[in-house]
């Protein structure tokens, strides 16, 4: 507790050096000890601290007690009361520990860290965030800065966790971690070798079946994607014939189902395919070397039980699923809330029963591979809400396949580049889905 709350004093100071009054709200459990502990240093550093509690001191274990002790020593104003003014906040209400229903002064204290003009620096988790789903509470504390010690959270950077942490640090107060990872973030994305001594061929051929009607658009983005992201050619067969208007990019060739040789492609299929595609997923799933199923694919085959068994018996490591949460619901047989609820555990679902790597897309995409590996994906941003960007990230995951990742590191790798150029993206300007396939990389 010592550790964490110097960790947190110096992380302060380091984000507000000219703040006078501190105030940090502290919880009945040690989330409450870490503030007492991180107040007794701000003190001595010569800011003003409040440090608000309607705990008794009873209810705090020992290591708490010595922490409040210690900082009333410090000259700590500790009250049952929030003060007037005060220029940085640290909640150090709840943490951690179990989620439990808010005392109206405890709503009271999050309403004000969250219209306040104060920084707001939570500590482990913003109060109101379950750690192992990101799912939150209303009222919860929407924090500039989150400091997570000893271990990261998977709900720090997924569901409603982005939006509440802000920017995460970490801390590891020095201490050896025993504990086994739940999941994983997916680091910078795997490059794929490309020798001068290569061509066409080299870098696998990425076929994109989809395309009815009035969606045409879908199965150019992928395209669009596929070929940006490095695949040595794209073939297109579109469900229903190219829409009014519609143009190919002159490197893509478009191509009859019957002409696709499925056994020697990377395909990606379901983009904007429309029920039309149901007549031809049973090929497409016997066949393909490697598959990536997207959109349409999905919802016909969660309608379809011999279908899902057809994903389940194809080789291992060379499936991608990218459901987004209404499509995984129905994969699922259940609601989207249940989907949202724990993204991890249903993103784990659906890779066993489809026996494949399932990537479950959303705020901090969830990827799973059927022997348990479960990523979460820490880049992207509200920018991708737009339409066409899943096709332009399944062509992306085409791509990587056909170069020769495996199915896990395809679909991480593609997640983190995808949301990566959204990040990057110019500040005011929209960011469509044909300008991000644009700006892929191989």
């Amino acid at each position: 507790m010592q550790r964490a709350g110097l960790a947190i004093a110096q992380l302060a100071m380091a984000l507000a050096p000219h703040a006078r009054v501190f105030w940090i709200a502290c919880g009945p459990g040690n989330n409450g000890g870490d503030g007492f502990a991180c107040a007794s240093h701000l003190s001595r550093w010569g800011k003003t601290v409040v440090a608000s509690t309607l705990s008794s001191l009873q209810t705090y274990s020992a290591p708490a007690q010595s922490a409040y002790f210690a900082a009333l020593e410090a000259g700590v104003n500790i009250s049952a009361q929030a003060p007037e003014q005060f220029d940085f906040c640290i909640d150090a209400l709840f943490g951690i520990g179990t989620l439990r229903p808010f005392e109206s002064i405890h709503v009271d204290w999050i309403e004000r860290m969250n219209s306040g003009r104060a920084p707001v620096l939570a500590i482990d988790l913003p109060s109101g965030l379950q750690g192992d789903t990101g799912v939150v509470t209303q009222p919860h504390v929407r924090a500039d800065h989150t400091l997570s010690l000893l271990t990261l959270k998977p709900g720090q950077f997924t569901n409603g966790g982005r939006d509440a942490c802000g920017e995460i640090w970490f801390h590891g107060l020095d201490c050896a971690s025993s504990q086994r990872a739940d999941a994983t973030l997916i680091g910078d994305a795997v490059a794929v070798q490309r020798p001068h001594n290569s061509h066409k061929g080299s870098f696998g051929d990425v076929a994109i079946i989809g395309g009815a009607k009035g969606m045409t658009g879908a199965a150019l983005l992928a395209a669009s994607a596929a070929l940006h992201g490095g695949a040595g050619r794209v073939y297109v067969q579109l469900e229903e014939g190219p829409d009014a208007g519609f143009v190919l990019p002159p490197e893509c060739m478009l191509r009859e189902f019957e002409q696709l040789p499925l056994a020697a492609l990377t395909v990606v299929a379901g983009c904007g395919a429309g029920p039309g595609i149901h007549a031809r997923l049973g090929a497409i799933l016997q066949q393909s070397a490697r598959l990536v199923l997207d959109a349409d694919a999905l919802n016909q085959i969660a309608q379809t039980p011999h279908l899902e068994t057809l994903v389940a018996l194809r080789p291992k490591g060379q499936t991608v699923i990218t459901p987004h949460p209404l499509e995984a619901a129905r994969l699922l047989g259940c609601d989207v809330a249940r989907i949202q609820a724990d993204r991890v555990s249903a993103a784990r679902q659906l890779s066993e029963k489809f026996r494949c790597v399932a990537l479950l897309k959303g705020s901090g995409t969830v990827v799973c591979a059927p022997d348990g590996v479960i990523c979460i994906n820490p880049t992207g941003n509200a920018k991708l809400a737009s339409a066409g960007t899943g096709d332009v990230l399944a062509g992306l995951i085409g791509a990587r396949m056909a170069a020769g990742l495996d199915a896990l590191d395809a679909a991480s790798s593609a997640a983190h580049l995808h949301g990566l150029i959204a990040q990057r993206w110019p500040a005011g300007q929209s960011l469509t889905a044909g300008a991000l396939a644009a700006a892929l990389m191989p």
